[in-house]
C-alpha cells in the first residue's frame, strides 16, 4: 500500500464473473472500509490494461471460451505477472485459478498456456462433474477456520511441488484428483474452486488478504454476525445426508 490507500483490482468482470464471484470484491472492499481504510477499487474489463500498482487482485470463474479469451489477454498484457513480482496479492476462483497455473484444457480441447503464477496443471476430468457444497480444512499454516464453498467444475488440477494445497476436503471433490486437496497457494498467490461467493462464506480469508496487503498480523474486529449466520447455514446444509 502507498498513501494509506488500498488498491483493489477486479480482473475481467465481463469474462470471469460466474456464480456471484464479483461478491468477493464487494466483501474485501467492505471489510477494508469497515476498518477505516481508504479503498480505491478498479474493475478492469478485458479490453483494458491491468494496472501494476494494485495491492489485491481478484479473478473469478467463467465458461470455457471466456476463460480462453481471458488467458490470451492476460498473457499478452503481462502486467499481472509484474504486479506479483512487486509483491501484490492475487486471489483466484475456478477458471481464474486454472489460468494462474502452467496450463489448462481450453474450449477447443487444446492445452492452453497459463500465467505460471501457481505450480499447478489442470486437465479435463473424465468422470462426473464436481458439483455441490464443500467443507474442508484450510492449510494450518494459514491459521484459518473451516472452509465452506460451492464447487461446479469439470477440471482436475494437480498441485506441483512449488505450491501447497489451500485446503483438504471433508465433503466435496476439491481439485478433483482424488487426493483430497482443494485449491493451491504459494506466497501471495491463491487459487480455489470455491464459489459462494467464497469470501462471503469465509470472511477470514478476505481478512488474510487484507493483512498481507497491510503487512500486519491482526486487524481491528468488526461485526461478523451476518457472515457467521451464513457460514453456519451453509456448513449445516453441506452436512445433511444426500
Amino acid at each position: 500500500m502507498s498513501d494509506n490507500q488500498l488498491r483493489l483490482v477486479w480482473i475481467y468482470p465481463d469474462l470471469l464473473s460466474t456464480y456471484g464471484d464479483q461478491g468477493n470484491a464487494l466483501v474485501v472492499e467492505r471489510r477494508a472500509r469497515q476498518r477505516g481504510l481508504d479503498v480505491a477499487r478498479l474493475d478492469v474489463r478485458s479490453d483494458q490494461p491491468i494496472p501494476t500498482s494494485g495491492d489485491i487482485y481478484l479473478i473469478g470463474g467463467g465458461e470455457d471460451r471466456p476463460q480462453r479469451l481471458a488467458a490470451e489477454r492476460l498473457r499478452r498484457d503481462g502486467h499481472l505477472q509484474r504486479a506479483v513480482q512487486n509483491g501484490a496479492i492475487v486471489f483466484s476462483v475456478c477458471a481464474g485459478y486454472q489460468i494462474l497455473g502452467h496450463e489448462f484444457i481450453n474450449d477447443l480441447g487444446q492445452r492452453e498456456p497459463g500465467l505460471g503464477l501457481l505450480d499447478v496443471v489442470s486437465v479435463r476430468g473424465e468422470g462426473e462433474r464436481c458439483v455441490g457444497d464443500v467443507l474442508g480444512d484450510i492449510d494450518p499454516q494459514l491459521g484459518l477456520p473451516q472452509l465452506t464453498g460451492f464447487e461446479n467444475h469439470q477440471g482436475v488440477t494437480h498441485v506441483g511441488p512449488n505450491a501447497r494445497p489451500f485446503a483438504r476436503v471433508q465433503i466435496g471433490k476439491g481439485n478433483g484428483t482424488g487426493d483430497g486437496t482443494e485449491g493451491a497457494y504459494n506466497g501471495t498467490v491463491f487459487g480455489t474452486y470455491m464459489h459462494g461467493p467464497v469470501l462471503a462464506r469465509n470472511p477470514q480469508i478476505a481478512d488474510l488478504l487484507l493483512k498481507l496487503a497491510l503487512d500486519v498480523n491482526a486487524l481491528p474486529p468488526i461485526d461478523d454476525r451476518w457472515y457467521e449466520a451464513l457460514r453456519g447455514e451453509r456448513i449445516a446444509a453441506a452436512q445433511q445426508p444426500a
